[in-house]
């Protein structure tokens, strides 16, 4: 399969590579983690203007998606910058999935996320709850007695952006069985923040629900079931593979930059066989995880969102190709990201040089995704999904006759 992007892919990334470099605030390349609520806001308005936070809405509300793919082109310029903007929260957690399996009146009211001057996010992220966040949460909504509504009671972790949220994806279990997810008003009663550090350019929060209330309409897609769930996480691990990518991209370039000027003992680092054959490890994971995302995203780009049930038509191995993706950040590419560290000696843990904010992307995304032994977790619950492991009866050998009896 031919992932390549069209004419019209290329241009916006283009597109996107020419805005953050020309508008990125140079204060967004230093190295002070931003305040919690605080991003780079002329990089954020420049990539409105220029049409690039249309790429998750609709036409609709303005846009000019919804677009999986032009969404991961994006986060990859972002990712690969490093630029202090809400782009994963807002493009990939929020907007997005809104725009695949919202209401019509929930579609509608991206046009301010559009225009830069709404962020979303999403809460998929629970303590002790790896890859089960989104699609089996522990948060709760039960039936607002006193109305059509409901009432949320929970805590989500490491929630991108959240105190700066104008709406909160929040997936909730669902009284009966199933999963909800709801968009919560980011200043609603009973919502609290607190700081969630995270290492990287992005703030993140800690949020609890305590008897929060919600209108039946804030219910996402109106959809029960938990395919709104399932596309919701379908987006975060698409957006999260998309914006590492990018970060790595341009760990591998600062490295074999690196190791093509400087010297030692009177040569190049990159006369040497052994930093060569290092370097080539980076370059293998990179194109590995640009395999498994673009792989996902380009199903994600063609599912469609169909009526009904938002996840039904996806393709079959999405989740799995999704869940390798994921599992190659959390194990293969965070050793590439470590690896470059090394190859750069004590520039590149110096938090002032790029690469060191290239790599807590990488580290954060590991994080946040469970690491390894939970990544492989999830592989193997969608294999035993697909084929249920069990051992069939042995049928007792032919009995053995002689010869002189046949």
């Amino acid at each position: 399969m031919d992932y390549s992007l069209d004419h019209d892919q290329q241009d916006l990334r283009a597109l996107a590579a020419d805005v953050l470099d020309r508008v990125a605030a140079p204060a967004a390349r230093a190295a002070d983690t931003p305040a919690p609520a605080a991003f780079d806001t002329a990089a954020w308005q420049g990539m409105a203007q220029a049409g690039l936070l249309g790429t998750a809405v609709g036409e609709d509300a303005g846009g000019t998606g919804p677009g999986p793919i032009e969404v991961a082109v994006v986060l990859r310029e972002v990712g690969a910058r490093a630029t202090p903007v809400p782009a994963l929260a807002s493009l990939a957690l929020g907007s997005l999935p809104v725009a695949l399996c919202g209401t019509p009146p929930q579609r509608a009211a991206l046009a301010p996320a559009a225009a830069g001057e709404q962020l979303l996010t999403a809460a998929f992220c629970e303590p002790g709850r790896a890859d089960g966040g989104t699609t089996d949460p522990a948060t709760t909504a039960h039936r607002d007695g006193d109305g059509d509504g409901y009432v949320l009671h929970g805590v989500k972790t490491a929630v991108p952006y959240g105190a700066a949220a104008h709406t909160v994806l929040v997936p909730a279990r669902l009284d009966g069985g199933g999963t909800g997810v709801f968009l919560v008003p980011g200043d609603a009663e009973g919502l609290s923040h607190h700081p969630h550090p995270t290492g990287t350019p992005d703030p993140a929060t800690r949020i609890g629900l305590d008897g929060t209330r919600v209108p039946a309409a804030a219910l996402l897609g109106a959809d029960t079931t938990g395919a709104a769930a399932r596309v919701l996480h379908r987006c975060a691990l698409a957006g999260l593979a998309a914006t590492v990518s990018g970060a790595l991209a341009g760990a591998l370039d600062l490295t074999t930059r690196h190791v093509g000027t400087r010297r030692q003992f009177g040569r190049a680092l990159a006369e040497l066989q052994a930093v060569t054959m290092k370097v080539g490890d980076i370059y293998v994971a990179a194109r590995a995880l640009d395999a498994a995302m673009w792989a996902g995203v380009w199903r994600l780009a063609t599912s469609g969102p169909p009526a009904g049930d938002p996840a039904a038509h996806a393709h079959e191995d999405t989740d799995h190709v999704l869940a390798a993706a994921a599992l190659l950040i959390t194990d293969q590419v965070l050793d590439a990201f470590y690896t470059a560290q090394h190859l750069h000696g004590g520039l590149g843990v110096d938090a002032a040089y790029p690469l060191h904010r290239l790599f807590s992307i990488g580290r954060w995304a590991s994080s946040v995704l469970g690491g390894p032994e939970a990544r492989l977790d999830a592989l193997g619950r969608l294999a035993a999904r697909d084929t249920p492991v069990h051992v069939p009866p042995v049928p007792d050998p032919p009995a053995l006759r002689h010869p002189d009896h046949a």
